[in-house]
């Protein structure tokens, strides 16, 4: 391939393939990745901070190395964003919220470390809800990410700010976390790919206050990108002594041996567990399960036998954690804060020492009894969210049908929080208005390679659309 007139339309793995063949560099890239930012950051609020100095002088950096043939590592040159849920030396971490300092992190979260290591350019960090909290993205520091294809949406979240720009190449590797569905929801609201790795595939340090239920993962534009941001950030760090041990895998392998004769189960409402699904994405799921049968898998109608109390135990964690992250402010500092969290935190104060090891006992079943039904099926399908994008700045869709409270349209991730398996979500088309729709594929604890593997052949026959221009609503 020749290297087009904007790389912002390039995927990283096709970055690398030019930069080696000295046909494009890390400097051009990065300038247009900026320039790109600036045209088009002002309409959706992906990014809460640039560091346009920093990235020229890192992309220099690459592209002396490149010259002489000797690049850092497997990214080198390579623009990256980092969720501002995680830190960055020398940048601040304000997590979405008025009550931290703009003080700059002292050291690297690891995840930043590795990318940093291998020659990743750190563009800047992307916008999150306060600490993370909801599936959506505003909060008082920021306000309201938007949805690139209709900017009256919002892109889900909490990492909207990646979602956006993935969709919109203001950068090419984005990182995202996910407690509750994080990586994943603002994949299928925003159209681009998103992995929630296996708890303890990606080292976390400090400790994330939501315990086991959080993870970080890469969200992108390709498959192949997603496992290239995988073998870099799943290397083992001594900060997090909870992760893998081993060295990082390398995702890449196998990456293209397709899905002939997997057995997948499909799972239209996780047997109920989901009460209702807007019409326009079960219809585009089923359509993606027929594509999945085309590309050889085995796929059968099972539900996996899921405990009625996945909400209670999420609410349970997710709480509790909300209250440690609050109550480290002194006295009055709620006065500034998101409602919505402030409430999941007075809720979380009322959780005991034993309901809190109760939630994480009945978690340990769940993980048992999903590697029973992995015994028989070797990834399960859904949904990825139950609707499609709804209005910015709203916990809710405005028809009133999912409840109040934002977990109520979101029933398909969570439960791979609590039973800590990888699940991705793949763009599967569009529903009439225009909005994007997500196809969820989940494996079993450690099989991150397998569920990457299933997308990658999904993702032939439903590839990746940019958002080349930004709707501003109807």
């Amino acid at each position: 391939m020749t290297a087009p007139s904007d790389p912002t339309q390039l995927s990283a793995v096709d970055m690398v393939r030019l930069y080696h063949r000295r046909e494009l560099s890390p400097v051009e890239v990065t300038r247009a990745a900026l320039a790109r930012i600036e045209k088009l950051d002002g309409a959706v609020n992906a990014f809460c901070r640039l560091d346009p100095k920093g990235a020229l002088a890192e992309a220099k950096a690459s592209e002396a190395r490149w010259a002489k043939r000797e690049p850092k590592g497997l990214v080198d040159g390579v623009p990256v964003t980092i969720k501002d849920l995680t830190l960055v030396r020398g940048w601040p971490t304000r997590r979405g919220s008025k009550l931290t300092s703009d003080a700059p992190a002292t050291f690297d979260a690891p995840a930043v470390a590795r990318l940093r290591g291998h020659g990743g350019v750190l563009l800047g960090k992307t916008t999150t809800p306060e600490f993370g909290w909801k599936g959506l993205t505003d909060s008082p520091l920021t306000g309201i990410t938007r949805n690139p294809w209709n900017t009256n949406m919002t892109p889900g979240g909490s990492s909207g700010g990646a979602g956006a720009a993935a969709v919109l190449g203001m950068g090419t590797l984005h990182t995202g976390t996910d407690g509750a569905g994080s990586v994943r929801i603002p994949s299928a609201f925003s159209g681009c790919f998103g992995l929630k790795p296996s708890y303890g595939r990606i080292p976390l340090h400090p400790a994330s206050p939501m315990g086991t239920l959080a993870v970080l993962g890469p969200m992108t534009r390709t498959v192949a990108d997603a496992a290239l941001m995988m073998s870099v950030m799943a290397a083992p760090d001594p900060a997090d002594p909870t992760a893998e041990r081993g060295p990082a895998p390398d995702y890449r392998i196998g990456l293209d041996v397709g899905i002939s004769g997997l057995r997948i189960a499909y799972s239209p409402r996780l047997g109920g567990h989901a009460r209702q699904v807007d019409p326009e994405v079960e219809a585009a799921i089923r359509d993606a399960v027929t594509d999945l049968e085309g590309l050889g898998a085995i796929v059968e109608l099972a539900d996996p036998p899921l405990p009625d109390d996945l909400f209670e135990l999420l609410t349970t964690q997710w709480s509790a954690g909300s209250a440690v992250v609050l109550d480290t402010f002194e006295k009055g500092a709620s006065e500034h804060c998101d409602p919505g969290f402030v409430a999941m935190a007075k809720r979380g104060r009322k959780v005991s020492a034993a309901d809190y090891l109760r939630a994480g006992m009945r978690r340990v079943e769940l993980s048992a009894i999903m590697e029973r039904f992995h015994s028989r099926h070797d990834l399960l399908v859904t949904p990825t969210v139950a609707v499609t994008a709804f209005d910015a700045g709203h916990n809710t869709p405005a028809d009133g049908k999912w409840g109040e409270d934002w977990v109520g349209w979101t029933p398909f991730t969570y439960p791979f929080n609590l039973s800590l398996q990888p699940a991705s979500s793949c763009p599967a088309g569009f529903s009439k208005a225009g909005l994007p729709i997500g196809l969820q594929i989940v494996g079993p604890v450690g099989a991150d390679a397998l569920v990457l593997r299933a997308s990658r052949a999904f993702e032939g026959v439903r590839p990746f659309k940019m958002c080349d221009r930004i709707a501003t609503g109807h």
